[in-house]
């Protein structure tokens, strides 16, 4: 008779204790009927109730069939009320679509709450944490990723014969790798599940960052960083929808804040890698004269470990229990989520705590997945339509994000992205290029200028560097065993000379005579002679492909700056994940970017590279704030369904930025600070005064 009290939820869990430790908090499910699938605890006193009050204390024999019935036993008012369920389906195709949407629309609300209150009582400890440190490894892969390029180029420019236009396509290809791939698999996120896309995400990322570190031609590395990109650009918007949905309201916008951390986290682990593995070059091997394995290869190896650590972490948690509801997997979602709440409970001491939620409201279902049987057409036609259907679903999702209760929000929320990316994302790839530019500056200060200087029967085996010679007359001189670097000779003689094994960087001859010279096994191409008249001269086995430069610095100063760039987020970071519950997420991004805005017009007073330093140090500790309002609140203007799919959009979209702001930024190093300065405070104003018109997430509960 206990368990057919209808009084009592479904599975035989009652009685005062139960009720007194879980009861709905939002007075609009207080007093539900049990018919519309809620647990609630018995208000009305009853003889059964009184008799049952020890089940939720004791191990006697009820408890053994309240846990068998989730063991695959069910009881008999279930049956009852799964066919109570079924029954109206057969007419759910002759119902109005829109009316379909609207029961849909009420059941997602009403889940919403109880969801919540659920998560409130499975509690936030060890699994919680375990899932943050997870998570936390994919999103440093992404702040590495991001780092990798920029630290190399150095190293490949003169490792692959780069030009410049070379290498800024291989700067702007992992953006845009990094912009389809969040847009593609964010939406697939939806539709697959968190966890399964995630692992196809971080597999292609660290799959093909392995693999570019052994190419040895331009094109095939410059595809392995696109596709690398790509599986790296898809983590993110997954990321943060998945761990917002283990997280209670009051939680939520601290612990996504912390998660933010994981990105300086992976800026300045790729910093110190730089440093410690690329200038030492003997940690590289050759494979005959074609293959090259040099240090900074070493360490785009290295850089691909936090990704591959998180992909094998990740095996071991289970999907998102909040997308599972939503397509409907009522039992394996309570499955996860009392294990989280026993993962938590065993934790904090309290083993025998019981999970009360017996039922959990799931939304309605209406665009079901039609599963084509194995002998219905071929292999290939079954899956074209299985690619095809999911494809079409998450473009219905894209389209989604655009409709009338949705629109405005979209649209602001991708102005601030794009605003945001622009303008920190060019000032990022701006600020070591104006360091380099100073830095170039002082050294061509520096420059020792010979005129007329005459030298004959003499042998150059010494380094010539930042030389200019002009007018001079080389007779029977031999440079042997040799390096010239930054040395130009204008309008001067060589007659008779001998040249053997020279090395030269940045070296030209301009208007020079040449005269019986013989050139073995040098890199002085046909380039670096200009204007020049070359007479009865020979050039012997040159020497071929290009070669690093085993004396130069390897902009150590520039690995020092992407270090403390980095690492001045951490007061920003501490400071956002403080403050974000207590002053909501719209204050936390204006105030971000019109501080940052500020910090923008201190630049032009930036002429040396230490105040260039210290500016950019201020400028990422003020900007690191928005990002994380921004990433909260993305999450929490979207319903489940459409979560990962409007980050992954808005995501994208914030790459284009980076793609537009890499290159408009750079482009002005050497010319003027105006433009750059203007474009970025003027972007960072303009998005900071729209997000105030954003609506406030603080207190609502995931839809």
């Amino acid at each position: 008779d206990g368990y057919r009290n209808t009084n009592l939820y479904q599975g035989g869990r009652a009685g005062n204790q139960v009720s007194d430790d879980y009861r709905y908090q939002d007075g609009n499910y207080e007093g539900y009927a049990p018919n519309d699938g809620y647990y609630r605890g018995g208000d009305e006193p009853s003889h059964e109730e009184d008799a049952q009050s020890d089940v939720t204390e004791g191990h006697d024999e009820d408890d053994e069939v309240y846990e068998g019935e989730y063991q695959g036993i069910p009881h008999p008012d279930d049956i009852k009320e799964k066919q109570k369920q079924r029954a109206p389906a057969v007419a759910d195709e002759y119902r109005d679509r829109a009316d379909l949407m609207a029961e849909r629309m009420e059941d997602e609300e009403q889940l919403a709450h109880q969801y919540e209150n659920i998560i409130e009582e499975c509690g936030h400890g060890r699994f919680q944490w375990t899932l943050f440190f997870v998570l936390g490894l994919a999103l440093m892969a992404d702040g590495v990723e991001v780092f990798v390029v920029g630290f190399v180029l150095p190293s490949a420019e003169k490792d692959m014969c780069l030009s410049s236009s070379n290498k800024g396509m291989l700067g702007l290809i992992v953006y845009l790798g990094m912009m389809v791939g969040a847009v593609t698999l964010g939406g697939l996120a939806d539709k697959l599940g968190r966890k399964q896309c995630l692992i196809i995400s971080l597999a292609i990322n660290a799959a093909f960052a392995f693999l570019s570190s052994f190419v040895q031609g331009y094109g095939f590395f410059l595809f392995c960083r696109l596709i690398s990109g790509l599986g790296i650009g898809g983590s993110l918007p997954i990321v943060f929808a998945y761990f917002s949905e283990f997280l209670s309201r009051e939680k939520r916008g601290e612990h996504l804040s912390w998660l933010c951390m994981f990105w300086m986290i992976g800026g300045i682990f790729a910093s110190a890698m730089a440093w410690s593995i690329i200038p030492h070059y003997g940690w590289g091997f050759s494979m005959g004269t074609k293959y090259h394995f040099h240090s900074w290869r070493v360490f785009v190896l290295v850089c691909s470990l936090p990704c591959i650590a998180s992909l094998v972490a990740l095996k071991f948690m289970p999907e998102s229990p909040r997308f599972l509801l939503e397509i409907g997997k009522h039992d394996e979602a309570w499955m996860i989520l009392k294990q989280v709440h026993d993962t938590n409970m065993r934790a904090k001491g309290e083993p025998e705590r019981v999970f009360t939620v017996s039922y959990i409201k799931t939304p309605k279902q209406i665009d079901e997945f039609i599963e084509i049987q194995s002998s219905t057409g071929t292999w290939y036609q079954r899956w074209m339509v299985r690619i095809t259907t999911t494809f079409k679903q998450v473009w219905d999702n894209v389209l989604y994000c655009l409709t009338a209760q949705y629109r405005m929000n979209t649209l602001m929320l991708a102005v601030v992205w794009f605003t945001m990316a622009l303008s920190y994302y060019g000032l990022i790839v701006w600020f070591p290029d104006m360091i380099r530019y100073f830095q170039e500056e002082a050294y061509e200060s520096r420059v020792k200028i010979f005129d007329e200087e005459e030298v004959s029967h003499f042998t150059f085996n010494f380094t010539l560097e930042n030389q200019i010679h002009r007018n001079g007359e080389y007779r029977n001189d031999k440079f042997i065993g040799m390096k010239f670097k930054e040395v130009r000779f204008e309008d001067s003689l060589f007659e008779e000379c001998y040249f053997e094994d020279v090395t030269s960087s940045e070296t030209f001859f301009e208007n020079c005579t040449i005269i019986s010279t013989v050139f073995y096994n040098t890199d002085l191409y046909e380039h670096k002679f200009t204007n020049c008249r070359v007479i009865n001269s020979t050039f012997m086995k040159q020497k071929e492909g290009c070669h690093l430069d085993f004396e130069e610095d390897n902009d150590f100063l520039i690995y020092l700056v992407s270090f403390l760039g980095s690492l001045s987020v951490l007061p920003g970071n501490i400071v956002s994940a403080l403050l974000m519950d207590k002053i909501g997420r719209i204050k936390m991004i204006g105030g971000s970017m019109l501080i940052s805005a500020v910090c923008c017009f201190f630049l032009f007073f930036g002429n040396s590279e230490s105040a260039m330093i210290g500016w950019q140090c201020l400028f990422c500790g003020a900007s690191i704030a928005a990002w994380n309002a921004l990433d909260v609140i993305t999450v929490e203007l979207y319903p489940t369904d459409k979560r990962a799919t409007a980050f992954g959009i808005l995501n994208g979209l914030c790459k284009f930025g980076a793609i537009l702001g890499n290159s408009i930024f750079s482009s002005f190093v050497g010319i003027t600070k105006v433009v750059p300065i203007l474009l970025a405070s003027s972007a960072l104003v303009g998005g900071g005064l729209l997000a105030l018109r954003l609506p406030e997430t603080r207190d609502q509960v995931l839809m």
